[in-house]
């Protein structure tokens, strides 16, 4: 007997290719224990939303496999149960392996098979009725109809129960501001120039819009997830599994995720391509580049607070230096300004693993997963947080919006179906040389009557109705 043996430290257990040392504590095998020592390489495991849908497939698979009559009813109780406490417990310990493993995500497969042999054994009393891995927890299973299955779940379990509540809040606030900045004139802006007057409620209406469109367009492509692999086993044929098992699983886990899932028209497709979760990472994306515009935005409004633009006024929520006190800095903005930058990496990412798609797989599915469940909770989490910590508080200095009206010289604009463009722009640079007002300059040169040049110049005549 060996010292770890001896120990408590280890156990011995063994698979197909012999035996190996496993942790007493672990419910895996050899299997898993073979990944582990195979693998270390990022120290990054798959978050457990992942996991957790690998175990609703099981538990969906021993209620399909029961109700086909190819399990017995003692095996297939056990299985459920044990799912259900895995589902309940949560154990994160029990899963190991890096994310940089096989292609195919075959070792995390095993994984959960074998954790789930060793918790439904647990409620077998008759040892003529024990629980095998592969046997029975994969029955009608292949590790490569599992993952691109278990993608598409935790993928849209996710945007249904984080992401999308996350962008109806942000819209929901974005209107409120709409209506809050109605009023306030301010001078807009392009080529980082001043150019004619809006207001700023008009400016949110911009992001509002932004966040509507990422939103309608997210739904859109999320459909995509919904057809799921399972039940074309290894290249997509069926092979070891009954002919309806891909169609009653896919019921199975709608009625348990309470979602819809469909089995797919065309399981060679679904198992050796990624092309719905790159389709679907590119609405992230273009959500991640608008989420940018807008918090890039209103960190350039309200810099300052006396030296910048400050025509917002950005709620304090830490200090902003280790050395200057008082300061403070637009730290929401920057957290989600670098969540957007990771969000794009990650779509890059998942699209150089959707040309992983080699014959009858794609041999990048763990990073796939990793990115596209990484991109939806970090979106998620930080459109939650600029909600609550920064949008909510925002306020509009509007004596500072309205007080760099009068001095733009984009105010020359209206005159130009007046006098004509090129008089128009010549009050613009004498106004720019001698440090004046246009409403100056046209005084000064008696260009129009006092009437006129009031007329002309109201900011509020300048901005065309909603």
């Amino acid at each position: 007997m060996s010292k770890e043996k001896k120990s408590n430290k280890y156990r011995i257990t063994s698979d197909s290719m012999g035996e190996m040392k496993v942790p007493s504590s672990a419910m895996y095998g050899a299997q898993t224990q073979r990944a582990v020592n195979n693998f270390p390489i990022s120290g990054i495991k798959f978050d457990y939303d992942f996991i957790t849908s690998i175990v609703i497939i099981k538990r969906s698979a021993a209620t399909v496999n029961l109700k086909l009559k190819l399990i017995s009813e003692i095996r297939a109780n056990a299985i459920i149960k044990a799912c259900d406490k895995l589902l309940l417990d949560k154990p994160q310990n029990q899963f190991p392996i890096d994310i940089f493993q096989t292609g195919s995500g075959t070792s995390t497969n095993m994984n959960v098979n074998e954790v789930l042999a060793t918790l439904a054994n647990t409620f077998i009393t008759d040892k003529n009725n024990m629980i095998h891995p592969n046997d029975h927890i994969n029955m009608g299973q292949s590790s490569n109809d599992v993952i691109p299955t278990a993608i598409h779940i935790s993928s849209l379990i996710a945007v249904e129960q984080k992401l999308i509540p996350a962008l109806v809040k942000i819209e929901s606030e974005l209107s409120l501001k709409v209506k809050e900045f109605d009023k306030v004139l301010k001078i807009g802006r392009t080529h980082l120039q001043d150019a004619t007057p809006m207001t700023l409620g008009q400016e949110f209406s911009g992001y509002q819009s932004i966040v509507k469109n990422s939103l309608t367009q997210i739904n859109q492509s999320k459909k995509l997830l919904s057809n799921l692999a399972q039940g074309g086993t290894a290249v997509g044929t069926g092979i070891n599994t009954h002919k309806n098992f891909g169609l009653l699983i896919a019921d199975e886990i709608s009625k348990y995720t309470n979602i819809k899932f469909l089995k797919t028209k065309n399981h060679f497709e679904a198992q050796s391509t990624q092309n719905s979760v790159v389709a679907f990472s590119g609405s992230l994306k273009t959500l991640a580049v608008g989420l940018n515009k807008i918090a890039n935005d209103i960190r350039w409004l309200g810099s300052g607070p006396r030296s910048g633009i400050g025509e917002l006024t950005i709620p304090p929520v830490q200090p902003g230096s280790s050395i200057m006190p008082g300061k403070v800095n637009p730290v929401i903005c920057e957290s989600m300004i670098q969540v957007c930058s990771q969000v794009i990496a990650n779509d890059m990412a998942i699209s150089l693993g959707g040309i992983g798609s080699v014959f009858e797989l794609n041999l990048m599915l763990p990073l796939i997963a990793h990115n596209i469940l990484f991109s939806i909770n970090i979106l998620s989490n930080s459109v939650n947080v600029f909600v609550e910590k920064l949008l909510v508080d925002i306020k509009a200095n509007s004596e500072k919006c309205e007080g760099y009206i009068e001095g733009s010289l984009a105010m020359c604009t209206s005159l130009v179906p007046e006098i004509g463009y090129d008089k128009s722009a010549q009050i613009a640079y004498e106004a720019f040389k001698k440090n004046k007002t246009i409403k100056q300059v046209l005084k000064d040169n008696k260009v129009l009557s006092d009437k006129k040049i009031e007329k002309l110049l109201d900011p509020k005549l300048m901005i065309k109705p909603k």
